[in-house]
């Protein structure tokens, strides 16, 4: 019971740094695509268009810790499968990036272009 809890917990935090992130990019005039794209390899949280450049944003958050150190290489490499599935899937011809936000003690940090 503790483990479904503390699950469901953890869900509507991380529904709620998505919605801080959506919001946050639209703002800076980002246009949301499609919020947590599933594939068998893993999940993308947003996707967004600006400059005819699609954005695939890992969206992490902490308090008292930066969560960017939660985002490994291997989470990185799943984010890459996943990517290529969504390419496949909807016949992608646009130049891509890997973004991350980053939500600690409710402070946001934009981290474009991230690569390993």
């Amino acid at each position: 019971m503790k483990f479904l809890l503390r699950n469901i917990v953890s869900r509507e935090k991380g529904a709620i740094a998505e919605k801080k992130a959506g919001d946050f990019l639209k703002q800076r005039g980002f246009e949301i695509i499609e919020y947590n794209f599933f594939s068998k390899y893993g999940e993308i949280d947003i996707i967004a268009l600006k400059d005819n450049i699609v954005h695939f944003v890992e969206v992490k958050s902490g308090v008292n810790f930066n969560p960017v150190y939660a985002i490994t290489a291997k989470k990185i490499e799943r984010i890459l499968k996943t990517i290529k599935y969504y390419i496949l899937l909807n016949s992608l011809d646009l130049p891509y990036c890997i973004d991350a936000i980053c939500i600690e003690n409710g402070s946001i940090s934009f981290i474009e272009n991230i690569t390993f």
